[in-house]
């Protein structure tokens, strides 16, 4: 039997590299004259090589890593058509909706994420942080689309890292980048007693 190449890298790679994009004119390192590179990331890299990630999960029998990358892959998808084509007639506070809602989807991924490796779940924590700034920054709340900004460059820089381990760690036939033992659910249920 062929052995299965890992798709995760690819789809980590590409919503790493978008978001840390995205994240640093949400930082307010760079103005929205940047959105532009972004929204092709968000349709190339973000988007497409994500949702492919997506869909070579499927054989490997990885649901987890199905919903993931597919449902992120259209999130890219969407803010790009979003932004390109529609930004200008949506009220902000929907906008935050928006955000807010990939949020909850975020954090149940997070609480899927708890049995993978440490690395893993960090992404999806940061994540749902950073979707719930966004949204109350686009709510108007303080500088929170700002600070948003940070734990996005957060989130990408764990993910690179977590892409990176798993194509050195695989390529050297050994664990060169650790990503944290894997939780086991016995693990789990005494975390959720104390």
């Amino acid at each position: 039997m062929n052995k299965l190449a890992n798709p995760a890298p690819l789809g980590l790679a590409g919503f790493a590299l978008t978001t840390w994009m995205l994240s640093m004119v949400n930082a307010g390192w760079y103005s929205e004259a940047g959105v532009p590179m972004v929204l092709a990331l968000a349709f190339a890299f973000g988007g497409a090589a994500q949702f492919c990630a997506g869909l070579l999960e499927l054989p490997r029998g990885n649901t987890f890593g199905f919903v993931a990358f597919c449902s992120y892959g259209a999130f890219w998808w969407s803010f790009a058509l979003f932004v390109a084509f529609f930004a200008a007639h949506v009220p902000a506070a929907f906008v935050g909706w928006y955000l807010f809602m990939w949020g909850v989807f975020t954090f149940y991924m997070w609480i899927g994420s708890l049995t993978l490796n440490r690395a893993v779940s960090y992404i999806f924590l940061a994540l749902w942080v950073t979707f719930g700034l966004l949204a109350l920054g686009t709510w108007g709340i303080g500088a929170a689309t700002r600070i948003g900004g940070y734990t996005g460059l957060l989130t990408a820089i764990i993910a690179f890292y977590v892409s990176a381990a798993e194509v050195i760690n695989e390529t050297h036939g050994r664990i060169v980048l650790p990503l944290g033992a894997r939780l086991s659910p016995n693990d789990v249920r005494a975390a959720q007693i104390i």
